[in-house]
């Protein structure tokens, strides 16, 4: 590995480039299914390739190859050079990029148990006996379960001196009982909609309740079949913890993303109201909401030792006592809010996309109380819980979320199962709505292995940490016939 990343920034230096990072990155994964009592699927892939990433006079250049040798990883770093000269010529103002130490270290996430060491009659015993009980409830149609591990090794070398050689495993999965009648399909799923993931080992599929959970998942979605549709109006709302780490995803993560606000990323989902003269002046939420980015989160999965521009993993508020005070940067775009340096939000989606700047780990801050002391103090509302769709505007404005289920809640209980719930709003009037929030034995790290970006089209995988929240009057159940 070494030797070809050394090859190709050599070969980019000598062919003229201002500045040049190369990552060689190996990746591993592994994806079992089972569904209704048979194999779905049983699929293990391996990838290794090599990114070439420079500047000549401004302009950016990238090239990629999956060819491991020296002859293709020297022809690789002169197309990228080549790129960026060609590019040079169209600026309209040359790249500056924020300083940064030139790092040498060596990284890893904590695993205990390789999950690649693990047997496969393991892991597809584990899935075939969720599948058995949740087949086991009267009315269940489909049974479904999945398990995903994914290992991968990047070596990062650039002009500037860094030398970064990182490891992160991560493993996961989840399951779901969906049930059918004439004139309804209903879900539930666990941990939550697209399971439980975390920068761990097998140590964390060891951990998790899967069994216990079953016979109660497979009931409620037989149950929704005939609950009562969710009430239309405007009611106060608390959601459950995976589904505001959607909702602090698609209304917090994506518009503080400094590319969409400076309206270098929109093909694929759009820009962002949080323009740059509303830094450190929105009143984005009430005082109960503290979100922070954080990229040194335990087991996130946006959590790392540094991205990849070799920017070391940090820390720091985007939204203090419910002001907006803090972006998603990279080292291209620091400069643009006033910022000596990136805050180190550059990742790819694997060695043949250009890095760009992705969400890290942004998470909820929590508050006082526990579940029960916040339905106590709910006279009159609903309890959502696990996303089951959404649709947000180009701006992150206007936003619709539907649940798996819903819970009334009156004086303080929670007193009949509703189905089909949504609720809609504007983002920063719905986060100003925002009255309680649970406290630490609450608060639960919610992982998402599919958020997409650019054209071509990237994913990356990141972590929201939220406990259940309180929001008033919320607009509730408009636009479903009963």
């Amino acid at each position: 590995m070494r030797t070809l990343a050394q090859q190709a920034l050599d070969t980019a230096l000598a062919r003229g480039a201002d500045y040049a990072d190369v990552r060689l990155l190996e990746t591993d994964r592994e994806d079992l299914q089972v569904k209704n009592g048979q194999v779905g699927s049983v699929d293990r892939w391996d990838s290794r390739g090599i990114g070439v990433r420079v500047l000549v006079r401004g302009g950016w250049g990238y090239a990629a190859t999956g060819f491991l040798t020296l002859e293709a990883v020297d022809a690789c770093a002169a197309e990228a050079v080549g790129i960026a000269r060609a590019s040079s010529g169209l600026l309209r103002s040359p790249v500056r990029l924020a300083p940064e130490p030139a790092h040498r270290a060596v990284w890893s996430s904590p695993c205990a148990i390789d999950p690649f060491r693990v047997p496969l009659e393991k892991k597809l015993d584990l899935l075939f006996r969720v599948d058995e009980a949740l087949r086991r409830v009267r009315g269940v149609t489909i049974a479904e379960g999945s398990l995903t591990f994914v290992k991968k090794r990047q070596l990062f070398l650039s002009s500037e001196g860094s030398d970064i050689d990182q490891t992160v495993v991560r493993s996961g999965g989840g399951y779901a009982a969906t049930a059918v009648s004439a004139t309804e399909v209903q879900r539930r799923s666990f941990p939550q909609a697209e399971g439980f993931h975390q920068t761990l080992g097998y140590e964390l599929i060891d951990s998790i309740p899967w069994l216990e959970n079953a016979t109660r998942v497979g009931e409620e979605a037989v149950a929704l079949l005939t609950a009562d549709p969710c009430p239309a109006g405007e009611r106060d709302v608390v959601l459950e913890g995976s589904q505001l780490a959607l909702q602090i995803h698609e209304s917090v993560g994506h518009p503080t993303e400094l590319d969409r606000v400076l309206g270098m990323e929109a093909n694929y989902a759009g820009t962002s109201f949080l323009t740059t003269d509303q830094l450190r002046m929105l009143r984005f939420g009430s005082q109960h909401v503290n979100l922070v980015a954080d990229a040194t989160l335990a087991s996130g999965l946006s959590t790392f030792g540094f991205d990849d521009e070799g920017v070391e993993a940090q820390r720091w508020p985007i939204v203090a006592n419910g002001l907006f005070v803090g972006y998603l940067t990279s080292r291209e775009l620091a400069h643009t809010i006033g910022e000596g340096r990136s805050r180190g939000c550059v990742r790819a989606d694997g060695w043949h996309h250009v890095p760009m700047i992705r969400m890290v780990n942004l998470s909820l801050m929590p508050g006082k109380g526990t579940l029960e002391d916040l339905l106590a103090d709910t006279e009159d509302g609903l309890y959502l819980e696990t996303n089951r769709s959404w649709s947000i505007d180009q701006l992150r404005y206007n936003f619709q979320f539907k649940t798996e289920i819903g819970w009334e809640i009156k004086k303080g209980k929670r007193v009949r199962m509703l189905r089909n719930p949504t609720y809609q709003g504007i983002t920063p009037r719905f986060w100003n709505s925002c009255d309680f929030v649970c406290g630490p034995e609450a608060w639960k790290p919610w992982g998402v292995t599919n958020c997409g970006k650019g054209q071509p089209g990237q994913v990356a995988e990141m972590t929201h940490g939220a406990a259940p929240a309180r929001f008033r009057k919320v607009n509730v159940g408009v636009g479903y016939d009963d």
